[in-house]
């Protein structure tokens, strides 16, 4: 049977009352926020309004987040599975991470400019010819201390299960600059997870009105794992598998059913 997300990806998503509530509040939150987010950045200063934004627009889509584990505060790569673009107002607001994200973004109206604010780092994926300027990009972000977060399945997933982790995304951090470390997050929607995930047929306007108009809260687990050690920071198939193991073992704790099919 196909997930709730895959049988009604063909449908159009129609607009509700809900949907429109929620997406005039988050307009509004935008404008309240962005002349004192603007002055932030006139003096050079790091602005608190984009994770304000991020927390908000995260709890009027209907995300009731907790946490588990400890959550490393600098110096840090986030290596975490990916489900939905709630993710990003997750991550963002509460673990106050910029993001790695496919350079596409950056030319959608809006989108782009928000990701912007975030310091998102755009990767080509495909451009074998800029991978030396995604590198420096990657590692000038990562040197300034603020935590980054990537997704090295390359795209969202199911939600139940892990897609191959790309090796190739963490080669910026090949070798692993001083002082960082890398820790696996699990992002865990629970029984939802399917109906969450974003995946093809659906389109990226539709997955975001379907969400928008659910009634019912969405529970995300943010899972902070353990750091990966030294050692594993050598090798960037090493660090892919290391990383995917982590995330797929706490995946079979949380959900040992739903999950077994996906052991590596």
């Amino acid at each position: 049977m196909a997930s709730p997300s895959i049988a009604s990806a063909t449908d159009r998503a129609p607009v509700t009352w809900r949907t429109v509530c929620r997406l005039a509040l988050m307009v509004v939150v935008l404008l309240f926020l962005i002349v004192p987010h603007l002055c932030y950045r006139a003096v050079g200063r790091p602005s608190p309004m984009v994770m304000a934004f991020l927390n908000t627009a995260g709890w009027i889509a209907g995300l009731r987040i907790r946490t588990t584990g400890t959550r490393l505060r600098r110096d840090v790569l986030f290596v975490s599975n990916h489900v939905s673009w709630l993710d990003i107002l997750a991550l963002g607001g509460a673990a106050r991470s910029a993001f790695v994200s496919k350079a596409e973004v950056e030319t959608t109206p809006l989108v782009g400019w928000l990701a912007d604010q975030n310091h998102t780092v755009y990767i080509q994926r495909e451009a074998k010819r800029e991978i030396h300027n995604q590198t420096n990009a990657l590692r000038s972000a990562l040197a300034q201390g603020r935590p980054v977060t990537l997704f090295p399945e390359g795209t969202t997933g199911p939600g139940d299960g892990l897609l191959p982790f790309r090796p190739s995304l963490l080669q910026a951090v090949i070798p692993t600059p001083p002082r960082l470390q890398v820790q696996p997050v699990f992002l865990d929607y629970g029984e939802d997870a399917p109906d969450i995930a974003w995946l093809d047929p659906e389109s990226g306007l539709d997955n975001f009105k379907r969400m928008l108009a659910r009634r019912r809260p969405i529970a995300l687990t943010i899972h902070y794992l353990d750091p990966l050690p030294d050692e594993m920071e050598s090798d960037r198939k090493l660090l892919a598998e290391a990383a995917r193991s982590a995330i797929v073992a706490r995946m079979e704790t949380a959900r040992p059913s739903a999950t077994a099919r996906h052991r590596l």
